[in-house]
């Protein structure tokens, strides 16, 4: 597995991209929960993603970053295709939506590039800076929690999350997971998520779809050649063809939720996407409305020293 060392020459050659509403979530979940602004609003959830977005820079300082944001509506895509479609979650608590828009701010006032999308979600519009940056000759890392993401790492990628201890490479992507980058959507067409509320194919879990994935090409290849799969050294392998037949339909409608989009109009171009130094005026007067300490100040100013390539 490769490891990034802080501040090293590689991660200039890489644009990170950033998966952020995981990382709100990790920090409202875990940062300072009595922390208010000056009305007395919760603002423990931005403090800890600040903190977060700070180090990262700090520690890897990179030429190209954007960040990511989900937005949860009814009208996005996946929903129009599927009105289940993570319709299994709780509502987001109230308090945690102003913490948000701050959070983006934050973004915004460190000198990165913010991206949201009422149809698309956060893992679209990565993969879309994804493929626009190979073409130009910038490889990706990939900061998330989210295994979903693992089906854009390509040659020379990173899929990290960030403060966890493993870095995933291309190949440490099958290693980990039984499943090359390449196949995961469809890997996960098979298996569903229930996290999503995807379904896929009863009674195919990990193994089996991992097993599956090695043998064909794809799931069209797959459900081209069924006649293979009882021949297959695998648990039930004679009756699996047939409910693989029997669920066909379940298994496409999963694979058009678990396919990440890589072709949005985004309207931004390479130099769009580098950082920029950090606008302490517009940081410190967002961090004083929060009733922030010195802490963030302080990494901020560190910050505008850093070289922005």
């Amino acid at each position: 597995m490769h490891a990034f060392t802080a501040g090293c020459r590689e991660s200039q050659t890489l644009i990170f991209l950033i998966d952020a509403s995981v990382y709100v979530f990790r920090a409202y979940h875990s940062a300072y929960p009595g922390m208010v602004d000056r009305d007395g609003n919760p603002v423990h959830a931005v403090f800890g993603f600040a903190r977060f977005i700070g180090d990262l820079i700090e520690r890897m300082r990179p030429r190209y970053m954007a960040v990511a944001f989900d937005q949860r509506l009814a009208n996005s895509y996946r929903s129009r295709i599927y009105p289940a479609y993570k319709a299994n979650r709780e509502p987001h608590p109230v308090d945690l939506l102003a913490q948000f828009e701050h959070c983006r701010q934050v973004c915004r006032h460190l000198g990165l590039a913010v991206f949201t999308n009422p149809e698309y979600e956060a893992d679209d519009i990565i993969g879309t800076l994804g493929c626009q940056m190979r073409e130009e000759g910038v490889r990706s890392a990939f900061i998330t929690r989210d295994k979903d993401l693992a089906q854009l790492v390509r040659d020379g990628d990173l899929f990290w999350d960030y403060g966890a201890r493993d870095q995933f490479g291309y190949h440490d992507i099958e290693r980990h997971y039984g499943v090359t980058p390449e196949r995961f959507a469809d890997y996960l067409a098979l298996t569903g998520d229930s996290v999503d509320n995807i379904p896929g194919v009863p009674g195919i879990g990990p193994k089996t779809a991992a097993s599956l994935m090695k043998e064909f090409e794809s799931l069209d290849d797959l459900y081209g050649n069924l006649s293979r799969v009882a021949a297959m050294k695998l648990r039930g392998a004679k009756t699996l063809s047939d409910r693989l037949r029997e669920h066909r339909e379940s298994a496409y409608l999963a694979r058009q939720l678990t396919r990440i989009t890589c072709d949005m109009e985004l309207g931004v171009g390479v130099e769009g996407l580098r950082r920029r130094i950090p606008d302490m005026s517009a940081l410190g007067g967002l961090y004083d409305h929060l009733g922030f300490g010195p802490f963030l100040r302080r990494q901020g100013e560190r910050l505008t020293q850093l070289p922005v390539g």
